[in-house]
């Protein structure tokens, strides 16, 4: 079988984040490579309907919220404001327009062959794209995943009033009243992209607080600012029903434990309970790969499956579903079949909510240090003590460090702040190298900065704080 001649070294399936990054890196190593995507352009569900266009959004209404919303006035600027939603959009498909391109032009200038077209096993090495076979001695599956339906309520992304975050990047005027099925990241953001630039907007989630996964402290305080900035909560609520009349959206919500039905009015609602492994159509039953009962193939620690030569990455195998994480695993996958060693640490990989403030967090919770039996000691420093963003009047949330007590390693960080998406980087770093909270707190930080939160966090781990 070595001998045996391939069309390519390697074929990845899946265009985006995870695909995308592995192809490059295999090409890189000298592996003859091609990647197989379906889709018009490459960059799959992030760059085309997911992490860029949202943020450029959120960016947007931003902008157009602290103008219109009184953070201008605070600092003596006034101006009469106004919103045009049509320019916003565009330079929303302008910015994805051009990151689309520049993987292309990645693509051709690292050698690697774009197959155009859905791709699907016929045995180990040949994968049918649209009307062609290729072979490959290896193959990478990285096709990501897709939003999961809420069973009963059909989607409408070209025009109608009920659509999944796809159709919510693109509604073509602000809604009146905008009902959020889903209190995680998706749900929150595109929630605040259109609450910032004048919807109601009522968000229903299923569990008791937001940000399921989030430590706890980050949970209570995304409830307490999103209310603050006008945000209806419906917590420990379910939907059982949306109909859309033509002219709005009937909501049936319900107690998640039981009770009498409601019914909520809005003009929009969108659907945001999560996403699903996109792994139909693949023919893994004609290699004998079967998926999990989450619908996720199950690799080893180098992104092998049980089907010799065959590799899996991203949103089709288990842990978050984040687009950093599938890029890791791209580039591991390909040093790992260019014969190299490639890893990725699993326990240190920063997720962020790009709401403002934004949330992030790496490593433990609080709860999960315990459930896994440390003995741990919590700092915790304010951002209202934080000389930079008082001065900027911005003071919502706080820095916190969680330490294993008998160590003082540092197990993880959560944070609350404009910047924290930014400076999770820097605790994702310290945890890498295994950091102790003393290490981070008699590092040197700039003054004035949001980062010397984090110090104040660390110190705060040995009870010693200096603004608080």
């Amino acid at each position: 079988m070595a001998d045996q001649p391939y069309d390519y070294d390697v074929l990845f399936i899946g265009g985006g984040p995870g695909g995308y990054v592995a192809a490059i890196r295999a090409a890189q190593l000298g592996l003859k490579t091609a990647c197989a995507e379906s889709r018009g352009t490459l960059g799959g569900t992030c760059l085309n309907v997911g992490c860029i266009p949202s943020k450029a959004l959120l960016h947007g209404s931003e902008l157009f919220d602290e103008a219109a919303n009184g953070h201008f006035a605070t600092w003596g600027i006034t101006a009469k404001v106004e919103l045009d939603l049509d320019r916003m959009m565009a330079e929303k498909v302008k910015a994805v327009g051009e990151l689309t391109g520049g993987i292309e032009f990645l693509f051709k200038k690292n050698k690697v062959t774009w197959l155009k077209g859905h791709a699907s096993f016929e045995d180990a090495h040949t994968v049918k794209v649209g009307d062609t076979t290729v072979t490959a001695k290896d193959v990478v599956i990285a096709t990501g995943s897709s939003v999961t339906p809420l069973p009963g309520i059909a989607i409408d992304n070209e025009g109608g009033r009920i659509v999944d975050s796809t159709g919510a990047l693109k509604l073509d005027r602000v809604p009146e009243h905008l009902v959020v099925i889903g209190g995680g990241v998706i749900g929150l953001e595109l929630g605040s992209v259109w609450r910032r630039l004048g919807a109601k907007v009522t968000v229903v989630e299923y569990l008791d607080q937001l940000l399921p996964g989030m430590d706890g402290d980050v949970r209570k305080e995304a409830a307490k600012i999103f209310k603050k900035q006008g945000m209806e909560l419906r917590l420990k609520s379910k939907v059982t029903g949306a109909s859309d009349n033509g002219e709005g959206v009937t909501v049936t919500i319900e107690p998640a434990d039981g009770g009498e039905p409601q019914a909520l009015e809005a003009s929009h609602v969108l659907v945001a309970i999560g996403r699903r492994p996109n792994t139909e159509g693949l023919g893994l039953e004609k290699i004998g790969l079967q998926t999990n009962n989450r619908g996720q193939i199950e690799t080893g620690h180098d992104f092998r499956t049980k089907v010799e030569n065959v590799w899996a990455i991203g949103d089709v195998i288990p842990g978050p579903m984040l687009a950093h994480k599938a890029e890791d695993e791209g580039i591991a996958v390909a040093e790992n079949i260019a014969g190299q060693t490639g890893i990725v640490n699993h326990a240190v990989i920063p997720s962020v909510v790009y709401t403002n403030p934004e949330f992030a967090g790496v490593g433990l919770t609080e709860e999960e240090a315990k459930d896994k039996g440390h003995s741990i000691k919590v700092g915790k420093f304010p951002m209202m003590a934080n000389s930079r963003a008082k001065t900027n009047r911005e003071t919502d949330g706080f820095v916190k460090v969680v330490a294993d007590a008998e160590t003082d390693r540092v197990l993880g960080v959560w944070m609350v702040n404009t910047l924290a998406g930014t400076m999770i980087a820097q605790a994702a770093q310290a945890m890498e190298f295994g950091a102790t909270s003393e290490d981070i707190a008699y590092t040197c930080h700039a003054h004035p900065t949001h980062s010397e939160a984090l110090k104040e966090a660390a110190m705060a781990v040995q009870g010693k704080p200096i603004h608080a």
